[in-house]
């Protein structure tokens, strides 16, 4: 009788070990990837500190508003643009805040543009847009409207 107590005791202290070892290699792996997320999320945090905000908006928050993977595509940027602008419009069923956001995500995109040009002039001057090839936008802008 004492032989198969033994052997029980014997058992079930192997199975608690096999069960704390478990335990403890779920518990590191948790760790290391709790480690990797932290990671991960700091160096979107830092990329996010590197995009300045201009008036509140990131580079990259505006080119997701935009849907824009190019800056050099100034077709595309207008065609977003106006496209975004005239779909968010009050008859339209948009609203005012969505106008804006595309309005200024537009603008946060013309100043990087602009001042990427001033810091890297191209050799031959960029064809120049008229006053009646410009994109219709909200006018002064978002701010001065009233609604």
């Amino acid at each position: 009788m004492a032989r198969y107590l033994v052997k029980i005791i014997g058992l079930s202290a192997q199975a608690m070990g096999r069960a704390f070892v478990k335990t403890v290699r779920q518990e590191i792996e948790a760790f290391h990837e709790a480690a990797r997320l932290h990671q991960a999320h700091n160096k979107c945090a830092d990329d996010d500190a590197a995009d300045e905000k201009v008036k509140g908006m990131t580079l990259t928050e505006a080119r997701l508003i935009l849907n824009i993977k190019d800056l050099g595509d100034q077709e595309q940027i207008k065609a977003n643009y106006k496209h975004l602008f005239q779909a968010n419009e009050k008859p339209s069923g948009g609203t005012f805040y969505l106008q804006s956001k595309v309005y200024r995500a537009k603008e946060r995109i013309d100043q990087e543009l602009t001042k990427l040009q001033d810091t890297f002039p191209r050799a031959a001057a960029p064809e120049t847009e008229t006053e009646a090839g410009k994109m219709p936008g909200p006018g002064p802008g978002p701010e001065s409207r009233s609604d």
